[in-house]
Order: C-alpha cells, then sequence, then structure tokens
C-alpha cells in the first residue's frame, strides 16, 4: 500500500497530482509549522506580461509558530473576486477555459473562505476528480501522530495507514533517514517531477506554474502531460 504526504498548497501546479496519483492514500500534512512567503498560500500563473503571483491574504503577525491548519485567511481583504477576475482575464482566450470556468466560480464565489488549510485541501481535492484521480485522503492532524524528528512522525502516519510505501518530492533527500524508514519495513522513495511541454499562451514555457494552466490550455488531455505520456 502506497502512501504520500505533503503539506497542502494553494492550488498547486502539476507535480503535485503526480505524486498523488502514485499512491492509494495520500495525507495532507496540515499539523506542521506555517511557513511566510511559501506555497501554502501562494502560487503563479504565466500571462504575457510575466509572471502574476496570486497570494491569499493571511493572518500571521504574532503568530509565528502557527500550524497550517490554524492559518485565518484575512477577512478584511477581497482576494476572492480578485483572484477570480485575475484568472478569467488571463485565460479568457485559452483553449478550454469555458469548460473549467465553472471551478473557478465555485473555488472564488460560492463561499467566503475563512482557513487556508481547508481551502487549500478543498480545492486539491476537487482538480483530482476532474483529473480522474482517485486516491483516498486524509489529513494528519486527524491521525494524532507525533515524532521528535519529522522521519519519526512520518513513519508513524504509514504504519497507521497500513501503508509500506512511501514516496517523497526530491527535495527531501537532503534531511529524510533512510534507515530509519528501512528498520520499520517501509520502502522509501522519490519523485522525479518530469513532464512534456504543452501549448501553453505565453514563452518561454513554464512548467512551475498553477496546475489550472495546464487545464485551461489542455482539457481533457491534462493527464497525458502529468502521467499519461509514461504510460504510453
Amino acid at each position: 500500500m502506497k502512501v504520500a504526504m505533503m503539506q497542502p498548497d494553494y492550488i498547486p501546479w502539476k507535480g503535485i497530482f503526480d505524486l498523488i496519483h502514485r499512491v492509494d492514500k495520500f495525507v495532507f500534512y496540515d499539523d506542521v509549522q506555517y511557513t511566510t512567503r511559501d506555497w501554502r498560500n501562494r502560487n503563479v500563473v504565466p500571462s504575457q506580461s510575466g509572471a502574476v503571483w496570486l497570494t491569499v491574504p493571511v493572518l500571521s503577525k504574532g503568530k509565528r509558530e502557527q500550524l497550517i491548519k490554524d492559518v485565518v485567511i484575512n477577512p478584511n481583504q477581497n482576494w476572492q473576486k480578485k483572484h477570480f477576475r485575475t484568472l478569467e482575464l488571463t485565460y479568457a482566450k485559452a483553449p478550454f477555459f469555458s469548460q473549467y470556468r465553472y471551478l473557478l466560480e465555485d473555488f472564488y464565489l460560492s463561499r467566503r473562505w475563512e482557513n487556508l488549510s481547508e481551502f487549500d485541501i478543498y480545492t486539491t481535492c476537487r482538480i483530482c476528480e476532474i483529473l480522474g484521480i482517485r486516491t483516498e485522503f486524509y489529513k494528519a492532524s486527524d491521525l494524532n501522530c507525533s515524532g521528535s524528528k519529522d522521519g519519526e512522525k512520518v513513519i508513524k502516519i504509514c504504519k497507521k495507514l497500513n501503508c509500506d510505501y512511501f514516496i517523497n518530492g526530491p527535495a527531501s533527500k537532503k534531511f529524510m533517514d533512510e534507515s530509519q524508514f528501512d528498520a520499520a519495513g517501509i520502502q522509501l522513495d522519490y519523485i522525479e517531477y518530469t513532464y512534456p511541454e504543452y501549448r501553453q499562451m505565453t514563452r518561454p514555457f513554464c512548467h512551475n506554474v498553477s496546475v489550472l494552466d495546464l487545464l485551461f490550455n489542455t482539457g481533457d488531455d491534462a493527464p497525458y502531460y502529468i502521467w499519461g505520456w509514461r504510460e504510453k
């Protein structure tokens, strides 16, 4: 049984969906410290005038030690309509924008979001549905696993979910203790983020953008550019 874990991100890039697709169970790692100026509350979309950053305003002053699951969105900023309008203007001429416009309405216009993690998890799960991903989802905060070291906590989560194969991002190689996983009988692996280019509306081509760019430009073919190309 395969598992992966990742902190909730703001409408993340296609690599996260590749990771989710590869496993039976995926854990939103929401009970670790929130980091500012990170992917938790922002992402980028390409435009003719350059990269456009979309940032969800959060209350972080005096909350340096807060966990991701506890981060509150700033209620005094009208960011939802702003992000909706920015994406609408950016992708109005994209081939499949009209097909997925309802997603933006769902994300930004159907309700007022108060908790960042809840928003991140909801939008990620909805996009997984669109991509046909059937992985089971969990929140680390619901599993109540602790550990003095990151690897120790991950192993406890793997055990609790009856998983014996853990796949992680390539950057984690620097700090993961493989001997811990060997001793626990868990195979440790790392994903390689390699993907073909698709017809993007701007040049030069950029992989590290929100998955919305892929959906709006490739439509139903989006899964091919994430994992399908490897299965040919």
